[in-house]
């Protein structure tokens, strides 16, 4: 019954959507092509409005009405002009140039120009929240002319990375001035194609065309998209076989499986550059003992995993900088299923029989995780320790996981990480980085070594990738040896959208968005 009544809110939601399009805009498509794109998610679509705090789902929708200086292939590993049209840098890495694109509008009709990258740049760094990091390196920012700024760094940084990263680098108007409860209203003020038009929290977001936006407008571009959270996986797959989704997210790949043989979907396959993680809490007994990280991590069943819970979309990570990103090497140590080694390293910690039980928990509506989790809990099982395996709305999974009160916290918390930018920092400082107060290091991980090493190597990869891969790797053979999290496996995503969605082209630098500007209905 659950599922059906979400079918039919679905219906009615897109019904009164499609109306407000026709009598609002005029129809000048032919009436066998959408009006409208839908993404249907597993996830609620934004969790937080502002594009200098957004760390999480929003990477989808932000990404549509916002834009970044520069943006990342990841198929040629060159960088794309966006809000800038070219840039230098000095020899010793510390000062950066970049002339900026004339012409660019916001949302509120104000001009794009220096000072307005100088102070969405400055107001991230300010704030400190989400992804705000990247920028860590940044001393000064000087507006040289109206479009030409100029970033004074500390230490070297590889800032054109840095400038094209998908959170915590896009560049918004200088209207809201110090009020930095601007966003929390669903306002927005990006320089991108599309515009907010409406949403419902935790729900639904809707998203319209920008009339000035400086890449123009035709009439093959889709002038309205809806980002909607449809929580069952069954729900998601009939919509997009119905052609009421667009794109569907995170089905079960025995699904994708049968719909690569459905002539009214299209199934494509490739390198995501998310990993799926199950963090330790380390604050808490037994999992503050390394031996008991260590069993546990051996305990994991990888190849299984991969090919009953992925149906075989995965490989198993070396570490945690993923294939097909610079960094990645098959010398970080891996682990393997082995219950002798874990049952060995539980002896060694006095816990020859188990006997203690652990919650996991995982988001809501991921069947991956879901079948990943109950064939860990099988194994677990063989060494007498009890898994608990609790499904979460992705809010209350993270709320659970920052309580004060370390006991009070689940003790294994599992989730996909990708890139924050296409750089091996942003795949180990957010989760395993010392903090004070825990934002996504979950696993409450602190270790002034490790600390170091990745920030070393993050100064290093403005002059010299390859000596700062190196540096890199041995960063993460430490962070196994100390098995602060499971690294299970790199995933390969399976994009099913309508077989009459064109244009697309998937890029893992910027995980489960579709840049919609650029794609069409046939």
């Amino acid at each position: 019954m659950k599922s059906t009544l979400n079918r039919w809110y679905v219906l009615v939601g897109l019904l009164a959507v499609a109306s407000l399009i026709l009598t609002g805009c005029g129809s000048s498509k032919t009436a066998n092509v959408p009006e409208f794109a839908l993404y249907a998610g597993n996830a609620e679509p934004v969790t937080n409005w502002d594009p200098a705090v957004e760390f999480s789902n929003g990477i989808q929708v932000m990404n549509n009405m916002y834009e970044q200086l520069v943006r990342y292939d990841s198929a040629t590993g060159k960088i794309i002009p966006l809000l800038a049209t070219e840039y230098s840098v000095s020899d010793d890495g510390l000062t950066w140039t970049f002339k900026l694109r004339q012409g660019v509008k916001f949302h509120d009709g104000s001009g794009f120009n220096a000072e307005a990258v100088k102070f969405s740049i400055e107001r991230t760094m300010r704030l400190q929240q989400g992804a705000s990091y990247i920028w860590s390196a940044v001393d000064t920012i000087n507006v040289v002319d109206d479009y030409t700024v100029e970033f004074n760094l500390l230490y070297p940084a590889s800032l054109d990375l840095i400038a094209s990263a998908g959170y915590g680098a896009f560049i918004h108007c200088l209207s809201i001035g110090d009020d930095d409860a601007w966003f929390e209203s669903g306002r927005d003020c990006g320089t991108g194609p599309y515009k907010i038009k409406s949403f419902k929290p935790g729900d639904e977001v809707v998203v319209e065309k920008f009339d000035e936006y400086w890449g123009g407008w035709s009439e093959k571009n889709i002038p309205l998209v809806v980002f909607k959270k449809i929580s069952e996986p069954a729900t998601r797959r009939q919509m997009v076989e119905t052609g009421e989704a667009t794109v569907a997210s995170e089905l079960p790949y025995v699904d994708v499986d049968t719909l690569k043989n459905d002539p009214k979907v299209a199934v494509s396959v490739s390198p995501s550059q998310q990993v799926l993680i199950a963090m330790f809490n380390t604050e808490k007994a037994p999992l503050d003992d390394a031996l008991v990280r260590q069993a546990l991590s051996y305990a994991f069943p990888y190849e299984e995993v991969i090919k009953n819970a992925m149906g075989g979309y995965a490989t198993q990570s070396y570490g945690m900088v993923p294939e097909g990103m610079w960094g990645h090497s098959t010398d970080v140590m891996q682990y393997s299923h082995d219950l002798d080694k874990a049952k060995q390293l539980l002896k060694d910690a006095e816990h020859p029989d188990g006997g203690f039980k652990l919650l996991l928990t995982y988001t809501s509506g991921d069947e991956a995780q879901k079948n990943a989790s109950e064939l860990y809990k099988a194994e677990l099982g063989k060494l007498g320790i009890e898994l608990e395996i609790r499904s979460m709305p992705w809010d209350s999974q993270w709320e659970l996981a920052k309580n004060p009160n370390a006991a009070d916290r689940q003790d294994i918390y599992m989730m996909y990480w990708w890139p924050d930018m296409p750089s091996p920092y942003s795949m180990l400082f957010a989760p395993f980085h010392s903090e004070e107060e825990p934002l996504f290091n979950l696993a409450y991980y602190k270790n002034p070594d490790f600390d170091g090493m990745i920030d070393e190597a993050d100064a290093a990869s403005a002059t010299d990738r390859a000596a700062a891969g190196a540096m890199f790797v041995d960063a993460q053979n430490l962070l196994m040896e100390d098995a602060p999290t499971i690294i299970a496996f790199d995933k390969q995503v399976a994009w099913v959208t309508t077989a009459n969605f064109k244009g697309f082209t998937f890029n893992p630098a910027y995980p489960t968005v579709v840049f919609f500007y650029g794609t069409w209905f046939e």
